[in-house]
């Protein structure tokens, strides 16, 4: 059990290491932007791709067999 204790705690230091070097870095003030573009065409792409299976399968089930 220690050797998970000893792993998770360093883990978790370099992680708070790498968030406070992320925070001063001035460069990275765009990353939000950048998030909520990416995450509003992933939900665009997700209703496309419903859409497109939605008629698929309407089209589909009128066909007789």
């Amino acid at each position: 059990m220690q050797p998970l204790i000893a792993y998770l705690t360093a883990a978790l230091a370099t992680a708070r290491t790498r968030w406070h070097a992320a925070r001063r870095d001035g460069e990275r003030g765009d990353m939000p932007d950048q998030i909520v573009w990416i995450a509003l065409l992933v939900v665009l792409a997700i209703a496309a791709v419903a859409v497109i299976s939605a008629k698929v399968l309407a089209k589909a089930n009128g066909m007789g067999m």
